[in-house]
């Protein structure tokens, strides 16, 4: 396992046992580096035990085949892949959708089931834990549940816990646009970690430098498209949906991510939302994800824009009674301009301009056969797989062949497909961000960004992607657009995060540990005192006073009583009763992994209006109904209630009881 000296440099902190942050540019070997510190601490430790924590399920099995398998001579290695609930870590929240994976050595690893005591796993059963993507380490994170765990540990004496280890590309600046906000952000990040040092290459930068060369940036400009009827029509229609809105201050710039996430922000915090205005909130991102499709992509294309809108509506037309007057005007109006804007998007002569520029990018770079490696990052799936249509119908960019994926993939085929762009097997992808983040993709001599606006993060991920020879990092964007100024900005605080690391790793020893000391304990007091308001809020109502109606109809179905949670995180009715209240249909909702103890059956809804609930619980031997509370209100002796998320109800739910359950079910006597 061989190392760079800017690799050796950086670990040598690790290798005496101390925790700390490696920062180096996406491609430079952060993991090998990390495989090397946990090979030495296997090594030189009695009983130690790894435990690797990755973000992403695609990162498992490329981190354990392509550099913590080759520890197997000697230790035993193996991976998982799942919810942190699942596998029984303290201070992990239930319910999170956060898979982890724990290529884990010396020792067998948990399985499935956190309820088995033999499958729960304690900070101390490990004596490493690397934490990969470690800038995800703050707030509610999963990553600092964790280490909040690790910190009350520490902070009460508690010896024996683990060595940490994270790593990160850019830590970034936490939102904060100031120098003294950016580092209290590094110093945070710092202190979740309860890290020593942050270890960046000094002695071997130029090394460093040379290794992981920096592609050409430029920003390639379109003009506006001169005509854009079909875009015109779908603003006309979204203004209309808004003169419904029972919200202020909501901006019309549609077409625009500023728009999306204020249109987000109020779906996640608007408890208390009536139906309508919940119901038109959720309907006017389905019309702004088609006007950006539209202003991303070619509109005359198979499952584009018009498409999208089209498949929503017959979906809705199908599940709902339309007993809701909101949804009988929002269905009403697409019906009435459905044939108007399947005409303007047929209609070939409005073709985007930014298409011509991207065209011209590309063969400029695919000049010959074999003579280049791309990507291109666009925001949806949705404008990912318009974009592939458009490239696939350009004879001119894809001569002969192209590979023919389906709109919506499977975590194995996704796998498949880098797989083969690693190979060569073809050498343009089109992806969301996805693959920004952590993926061991082949150097690339062209990454596009189609009209994206994210943050300093992303960037650095995206453009550490181009890491060939002479390679190119292009910015597309329309002309006078906010994803321009974005990037121009996401440049500066890039630069602003560099000067925040530098001038915390200037820190004299006994400031710094100090400041991290302080951060540490108030962050503790601070958990302390939202862990009691929410426990105190879970107490405000006895469940028995709790209804819960239908978020569509408003007929009520059931009790707070009458709800438990499976493995701390799915919520199930488990009265007899409730059957008549609701229709389940055939066959199993699809979910892309397994679960030990249970596997879904058909999705159900409001046998009234047909509004969607969840879907069925197949637990062990019995049929539970698993709710969604999006889709009730939740009424309460104080007044009714929309909550996004169950952590929000005021009144407590206890653990289902699988054999309580079974023996009063079925009369059984044990």
């Amino acid at each position: 396992m061989e190392l760079r000296d800017y690799q050796w440099e950086v670990i040598l902190p690790a290798l005496e046992g101390q925790n700390i942050i490696i920062w180096l540019p996406t491609g430079a070997g952060k993991t090998r580096a990390a495989a090397y510190v946990c090979k030495r601490h296997l090594e030189t430790r009695e009983r130690a035990k790894v435990a690797v924590l990755v973000n992403r399920v695609h990162l498992v099995d490329q981190h354990y085949q392509q550099e913590f398998r080759a520890l197997q001579d000697r230790f035993q290695v193996t991976s998982l892949t799942g919810p942190f609930s699942h596998v029984g870590w303290p201070g992990a929240p239930g319910g999170s959708a956060l898979p982890t994976g724990i290529p884990g050595a010396a020792g067998s690893l948990p399985g499935h089931g956190h309820q088995d005591p033999d499958m729960h796993v304690e900070l101390t059963d490990f004596s490493l834990l690397v934490i990969d993507e470690c800038h995800h380490t703050h707030k509610d994170a999963v990553y600092n549940r964790i280490m909040e765990d690790y910190l009350e540990r520490k902070l009460k004496g508690q010896k024996k816990l683990p060595q940490i280890l994270g790593l990160t590309a850019s830590p970034s600046t936490g939102g904060a646009s100031t120098f003294q906000g950016a580092r209290q952000h590094i110093l945070q990040i710092c202190a979740n970690l309860d890290t020593a040092k942050i270890m960046s290459s000094q002695k071997h930068r130029r090394h460093l430098e040379a290794q992981i060369p920096q592609p050409k940036k430029q920003y390639d400009v379109s003009q506006e498209r001169p005509q854009d009827p079909f875009g015109r029509k779908l603003k006309e229609i979204m203004a209309q949906i808004h003169q419904r809105l029972d919200v202020p201050e909501v901006p019309q710039d549609f077409g625009t991510q500023v728009y999306e996430q204020r249109i987000v922000e109020l779906r996640k915090a608007g408890e208390g939302l009536c139906a309508s205005t919940e119901c038109c909130l959720q309907h006017v991102l389905y019309w702004w994800d088609s006007l950006l499709q539209g202003g991303r992509s070619r509109v005359v294309v198979p499952e584009g824009p018009f498409h999208t809108l089209d498949e929503f509506y017959l979906q809705e037309k199908a599940t709902k009674t339309l007993q809701n007057a909101t949804e009988g005007f929002l269905i009403d109006t697409f019906d009435e301009n459905r044939g108007t804007l399947r005409a303007l998007a047929d209609d070939a002569r409005y073709e985007n301009p930014k298409l011509s520029k991207l065209e011209k990018i590309l063969l400029e770079r695919f000049h010959t056969p074999g003579s280049a490696r791309g990507i291109i990052f666009t925001k949806t799936r949705q404008s990912a797989h318009a974009l592939y249509l458009w490239i696939r119908e350009n004879t001119t960019l894809t001569g002969a062949g192209y590979s023919n994926q389906t709109k919506h993939m499977t975590q194995n085929e996704q796998q498949d497909v880098i797989n083969q762009f690693r190979k060569g097997a073809f050498n343009l992808l089109v992806s969301t961000s996805v693959a920004e983040e952590g993926l061991d993709i082949p150097e690339c001599n062209i990454v596009v960004r189609y009209g994206l606006m994210t943050n300093e993060i992303a960037m650095v991920q995206a453009r550490g992607r181009a890491r060939a020879e002479d390679s190119l990092y292009s910015v597309l964007a329309q002309a006078n657009s906010k994803e321009v100024s974005r990037e121009r900005r996401n440049e500066t605080l890039e630069e602003l995060m560099q000067r925040a690391i530098e001038a915390v790793q200037a820190m004299p020893e006994e400031e710094y540990r100090d400041t991290i000391t302080d951060l540490q304990r108030s962050a503790i007091i601070s958990r302390k005192v939202k862990k009691a308001e929410s426990h105190q809020k879970r107490r405000l109502h006895d469940p028995d006073a709790v209804r819960l109606h239908c978020g569509s109809c408003h007929v009520a179905v059931c009790h707070g009583n009458d709800l438990r949670t499976v493995e701390k995180m799915h919520h199930v009715n488990i009265n007899p009763n409730f059957k008549f209240y609701y229709r389940a249909t055939s066959g199993q909702v699809e979910i892309p992994r397994n679960f030990k103890d249970w596997k879904p059956g058909g999705s159900i809804s409001c046998a009234n209006c047909g509004q969607a609930w969840g879907m069925e619980m197949i637990y062990r031997s019995v049929t539970l109904p698993m709710l969604s509370i999006k889709n009730f209100v939740v009424a309460t002796p104080d007044g009714n209630k929309e909550h996004k998320k169950w952590s929000g109800v005021t009144f407590a739910i206890e653990e289902f009881d699988y054999e309580e359950y079974c023996s009063s079910t079925f009369d059984l006597d044990i």
